[in-house]
């Protein structure tokens, strides 16, 4: 009986003395992994969450600039009222001249641009104008002068690249092409039989394509020009 009593008492002793060194630290490498892996968990999220808030951001300002330019092309001027090509495209960016004025107003022109400057697409707008003189004055002076409104649209964008749809031609990035056109219908006006119709546009689609470093492939969007 007495064996019994001490050998219970030994185990109680034993239960009481509580973890060894090695038990704790074990215990504490379990805990240390566990909250690393929580860290890299809580990281992952938050780096997850920026980038969806990142890209949520570039879509917004890509639908800005592509609704800004689908505005501008659909109320591009004819070229028989500009006198040259209405949409012109060049190695720094792209050229509308578009009609500008609310319903029961003398009707006005616009001379409106598309430059990247320091990475950041800014659209440049003229002072709208009224008469053939004040048009050839918008249409040679800079962008950048004192009357002119600049407004940045986008930021971290490398090239803005423009193609345009020739009715005769198909797609095409070259002015010749749309010159070689309008004189095509200028010349057309002449004949008797088609004296009567309106000169028709050179360019009927625009399509405009932004690059910018982190984008794998350019973003491109298409329009319609005149309607």
């Amino acid at each position: 009986m007495r064996r019994i009593v001490g050998s219970e008492r030994q185990r109680a002793r034993r239960r009481q003395r509580g973890f060894t060194l090695i038990e704790l630290m074990v215990a504490i490498a379990i805990l240390a992994v566990v909250a690393i892996l929580s860290w890299r968990g809580l990281d992952q999220i938050m780096r997850g969450r920026q980038a969806i808030s990142t890209a949520m951001e570039d879509e917004r300002v890509f639908v800005q600039l592509f609704d800004q330019l689908r505005v501008d092309a659909r109320e591009a001027a004819t070229d028989d009222e500009v006198g040259q090509p209405a949409i012109s495209a060049t190695g720094d960016g792209l050229q509308i001249v578009r009609s500008f004025g609310l319903r029961g107003e003398a009707p006005r022109l616009q001379v409106v641009r598309y430059q990247v400057h320091d990475g950041r697409v800014t659209r440049y707008a003229s002072p709208p104008v009224a008469t053939v003189g004040q048009l050839r004055r918008a249409l040679a002076a800079s962008s950048t002068g004192g009357d002119w409104s600049a407004v940045p649209l986008i930021s971290g964008v490398g090239k803005i690249t423009a193609r345009m749809y020739v009715p005769n031609i198909g797609w095409t990035t070259k002015m010749d092409d749309v010159t070689a056109e309008i004189a095509r219908s200028a010349n057309n006006v002449k004949v008797p039989q088609f004296g009567a119709m309106p000169l028709g546009r050179a360019v009927t689609g625009l399509e405009v394509s932004i690059g910018a470093p982190s984008l794998h492939v350019p973003v491109r969007r298409m329009f319609l020009v005149g309607e």
